[in-house]
Parts: structure tokens; sequence; C-alpha cells
């Protein structure tokens, strides 16, 4: 199975090292292809990439002007791969834990008409970068969230989907896995914890104002959407938006 994994990145070289490390100790789950899409960082992020690429030429590096994460991930679609069988996403200062890929891609292998696996994300106020693991000391909460990562796609329905709306600044991802689900695709919610959400200052939700009202407006359209095709599915009981609504906008 071949797997492309795409990671946007801006200013992370703190953490971009350690994310790329969990992915790479995931190689022999899947053949790995991970995409890394520089948007114009100004610190000393393409060298950290730079050096990992030269243990892991599985990862490929893509630099571009500064447009913002919406046209990373766009730039990152762009570069798949012919033969890429499955996408997955992992933002630059999270981490996907050990076993990952192999638990939810054994979905797909017991399922040929699977679209998609949905999993579960772990917040996390503090990760070991040495052991790829939650600190001892870390607040967690695992939830069904809202996020790219806790995705692994089949590549027909990455084609059916299309490209990110370049419109929003955030919550292109929410808009995104509504576009998904409204499409009704087959799907199925694992147990799996797919990503260790890495809370920090530097989070782009932090930026709560910003990110309540791209949110609210990705809700908006998806509801105009579902109003003007009544064949599209209504997006129920998949995010936990109870739970979520304590600290996206925190």
């Amino acid at each position: 199975m071949k797997l492309s994994v795409i990671m946007p990145v801006y200013n992370r070289e703190d953490h971009v090292g350690p994310a790329l490390r969990s992915l790479l100790r995931q190689r022999d789950a899947a053949d790995l292809d991970i995409i890394v899409v520089d948007d114009g960082s100004t610190d000393g992020s393409a060298a950290v990439i730079r050096s990992l690429i030269e243990e892991a030429p599985c990862i490929r590096l893509v630099q571009q002007t500064n447009g913002g994460v919406t046209k990373a991930r766009n730039a990152g679609l762009l570069q798949l791969p012919r033969h890429a069988d499955f996408v997955s996403f992992l933002d630059s200062d999270d981490i996907s834990p050990a076993g990952r890929f192999r638990a939810d891609l054994a979905c797909f292998a017991g399922d040929p008409g699977l679209d998609l696996t949905y999993s579960r994300m772990m917040l996390v106020d503090g990760i070991d970068d040495d052991t790829l693991q939650p600190a001892a000391d870390s607040h967690c909460m695992t939830v069904r969230g809202i996020h790219l990562s806790a995705g692994i796609f089949s590549r027909k329905l990455i084609e059916r989907i299309g490209a990110f709306d370049e419109a929003f600044k955030q919550a292109e991802d929410t808009d995104f896995l509504l576009r998904v689900f409204e499409s009704g695709p087959k799907f199925v919610m694992p147990d799996t914890v797919a990503l260790y959400y890495r809370r920090h200052p530097g989070n782009m939700t932090k930026q709560a104002d910003t990110a309540l009202r791209e949110f609210m407006r990705a809700i908006h359209k998806s509801m105009k959407r579902r109003k003007a095709d009544p064949s599209l599915h209504r997006v129920e009981g998949i995010f936990d938006f109870k739970e979520l609504a304590d600290w996206r906008f925190m």
C-alpha cells in the first residue's frame, strides 16, 4: 500500500523534526511518501527537513513563497504520485503515534470498498520529543475531533472531493471534512488514536476571533450546500462538538 502524507510547514524548526520522525518509525506499515510543503519559512525548518531527507528519501520537500496553510495543503495534493493508494495529513507540530498506520490501514485491507477511516485524536499540552509520547506530567484528552490527521482517505475519495477552499484563512480542514462526509463516503471510525495534537502558544486556533469566525463560516457553507442539494448527507454523530468546545478556541 502506497500512503502519501502531506505536511505543511511554516516556521516550525523546533517541532518539524519530531513530527517527521513519528512518521518514519511507521515505514514498516506502508510504502510511505511524505510530502513536506515549506510555506516560506524564515527559520531553520528547511534545514531540519533536509537533514532527515538524507536518511529517508521517502521525504520530499516542496518550497514555495508564503501563501498560508490552505495553499500549502493544495500544493501537497498537486504532488501526489499517480500510484498513491491512500492519503493522510500531519501538521508539523503534531505527532503520529506508533502503530497508527498499521492499525487503520488494516481496515482497508479487510474492505476494498472502504473510502475513509476516521479515528480519534489526543489533545496534549506536553510531548517528549525524544520518546514521541505525551510527557509524564502532561494533561491529555482524547476526542473524536475535527482534524485531517484523524483520517486516512482513499485516493479516489480525495479526487472526488477536490482541493481545499483557498478562501479560508483557517478552518479549511473543517470545510474539507464536512464536504467529505456530506458526500456519503463508506467509512469506519476506529478507536485508534491517530495523532497527538500538541497544544502550545503558537497554535493557529489560539487566534480565537479568527478561528471562531472561520469555523462558523465552514458550518454555514455546509448548511447552504445541503439546502441547495438535498442529496448531500447530514454530518451528525461524527465529531465530539461538546468536548471540542472546551479547547478549540481557548
